[in-house]
């Protein structure tokens, strides 16, 4: 069950107020010049980020920090959003940028509630209370956008049983929640869900720039051999990196996907046309992952204990 050959799946990951409001109508300005179409996943609630800025205490998330310049990447806006109080609700004072990418023809999905709260502690919040968030979020992003959202994708790639479960529930087209390299149906204990997962198969900038050699000025190289014909390839951004900061290295990669023979497209067009039912079943399974700090959930292709399981025994 394999996309259309060299078909590249673009996710766009908003995660903050700042992204929201400038990133987003910078994204849509420059798809809408290169004739792109892709898949946003809007953070709606409160802008908590800046409260990551307490994981600084960890290693591995400061040198991510510093490798990537993240405080000129992200603005001191964003890195200290949320810091001193309740951070505001984007739903509520960005909708306009929202609301510019369902009429410029682009797939509208929903990311998080509080982006940093699910991030970061998704695992730990009790089942009512996330079943409480999750809904808040989707009726609200359904308001804005004037329509349902297509799909999801949980922050950070992290997920748990309780969410996978709860997805299950709304009329999604597809979740990407994790990494992997194919299109397949998560398991959910003994049987297998019935809504597609289409995992990120690339690394993304922060993940990247400052290891190996890569720098600004041949990362959109570092990608594009990467990139696999024939296979399934989505690449994830995030409006406060390419809408924001980079926005003209970004418009660079997408000319270059093409002159390579990648054609940009919503993730639903990645879908097989028939069939989604008999897609394969895998596990999903927390790991590390090169360039995070943390871990994110993975498709697991071999029999391998899946996060309920692992879940019910502890």
């Amino acid at each position: 069950m394999s996309p259309a050959r060299n078909q590249l799946g673009l996710r766009v990951d908003v995660d903050t107020l700042r992204g929201t409001r400038l990133g987003v109508p910078e994204l849509v300005r420059r798809f809408d010049a290169a004739g792109v179409k892709a898949s946003f996943f809007f953070s709606v609630g409160p802008d908590n980020m800046g409260r990551n800025l307490f994981r600084l205490l960890r290693p591995r998330f400061l040198w991510k920090m510093l490798r990537s310049r993240a405080p000129s990447l992200y603005g001191w806006d964003i890195l200290l959003r949320g810091t001193l109080g309740p951070g505001p609700l984007i739903g509520e004072k960005a909708g306009d940028a929202i609301r510019l990418a369902a009429p410029a023809g682009h797939e509208i999905g929903l990311h998080a509630w509080d982006h940093y709260r699910w991030q970061n502690f998704l695992d730990r919040l009790p089942a009512k209370e996330l079943a409480r968030e999750f809904d808040r979020a989707y009726q609200s992003l359904a308001e804005i956008a004037g329509k349902p959202p297509a799909a999801s994708a949980n922050p950070a790639w992290r997920s748990t049983p309780a969410m996978l479960k709860l997805k299950e529930s709304y009329p999604f087209l597809y979740n990407s929640d994790c990494r992997g390299d194919r299109i397949f149906l998560p398991r959910l204990g003994p049987a297998a869900g019935k809504i597609p997962q289409i995992p990120t198969t690339l690394p993304t900038f922060d993940e990247l720039v400052g290891i190996g050699g890569i720098t600004l000025e041949n990362y959109n190289a570092a990608i594009w051999s990467r990139l696999k014909p024939g296979r399934l390839n989505v690449y994830t951004v995030h409006a406060e990196v390419e809408g924001i900061a980079y926005p003209e290295v970004f418009a660079e990669f997408l000319a270059g996907c093409r002159e390579r023979g990648f054609e940009p497209v919503p993730l639903s067009a990645l879908l097989p046309v028939e069939g989604r039912d008999r897609l394969t079943s895998y596990c999903l399974e927390e790991r590390e992952l090169a360039g995070r700090e943390g871990k994110v959930t993975m498709a697991v292709m071999e029999e391998r204990e899946d996060l309920n399981t692992k879940t019910q025994r502890h």
